[in-house]
């Protein structure tokens, strides 16, 4: 096994404000999940998960996620079930760990300019389009001004192609789309990064970093579903069995 590898933002965060997201490095899954796949609902060796989320930083604080592409958001200072159905978190509690798993969706890790609330969203096109943003805004309560927000590792535009029926759930933001395919008029190419940052600009938010990287591209430093379909589409496989592993990003109070 070698060590994992972790990327951490690059942002005016308070210093006290600890932020990273996982990549495949590191780990003890084997292929397709090698190898720091941190995910349990992907039919990889349970036990195996288990001891790859021991190599996450604070891994004893953080607060799993069953992730439904819903727009709910909890707070983690709450008392909350065993199972948690959300799709975004926040803390203003020390060493509570608000994070959420990916591999081509978008992940936001949100602070305020004091550093004394976070926050972390998961964001695919029906959380983006539903309103996840906005409600985790909303829930924080903090002031536009005073957010920082850092758009994670997702999709790029270049590989994620849609049907007319995602474009038309974001009728708003037409700048987000280019055409796919000349030959097929329903196809399109969608920029999650592009929407987010739209929307966080209209709530009032200015201070947005992040969004260079790309999931399905980067092969070697992250999971991908998209990626993983096409390849099982490649083998003559089934695009439903598609499966690969998932990376965090997670954020906290130190």
């Amino acid at each position: 096994m070698t060590l994992p590898s972790f990327i951490y933002p690059d942002w005016p965060a308070p210093k006290h404000i600890k932020a990273y997201v996982s990549t495949r490095g590191g780990g003890f899954s084997q292929a397709p999940f090698d190898s720091l796949n941190v995910a349990q609902h992907v039919n990889d060796d349970a036990a195996v998960v288990a001891k790859n989320r021991t190599l996450l930083p604070m891994y004893e604080n953080i607060n799993w996620l069953t992730q439904i592409h819903s727009t709910t958001c909890i707070n983690l200072d709450i008392k909350q079930p065993s199972k948690i159905e959300a799709d975004a978190s926040y803390s203003c509690i020390k060493n509570q760990v608000s994070a959420v798993m990916t591999a081509d969706c978008l992940p936001l890790l949100l602070c305020d300019t004091k550093g004394t609330v976070v926050g972390a969203i998961h964001a695919g096109w029906r959380g983006l389009a539903a309103g996840v943003i906005e409600n985790t805004l909303t829930a924080m309560g903090v002031k536009p001004s005073e957010m920082l927000v850092w758009l994670g590792p997702a999709i790029s535009q270049s590989n994620f192609e849609v049907g007319r029926d995602v474009k038309d759930a974001f009728d708003n933001y037409p700048e987000a789309f280019v055409a796919s395919n000349l030959a097929d008029s329903d196809k399109f190419l969608a920029d999650l990064y592009l929407i987010a940052r739209l929307k966080l600009q209209s709530l009032g938010v200015s201070k947005i970093f992040g969004g260079e990287f790309c999931t399905y591209e980067q092969k070697d430093l992250f999971f991908s579903h998209r990626r993983a379909t096409h390849e099982m589409i490649a083998t003559g496989g089934k695009p439903s069995h598609a499966t690969t592993g998932r990376m965090l990003s997670a954020i906290y109070i130190s």
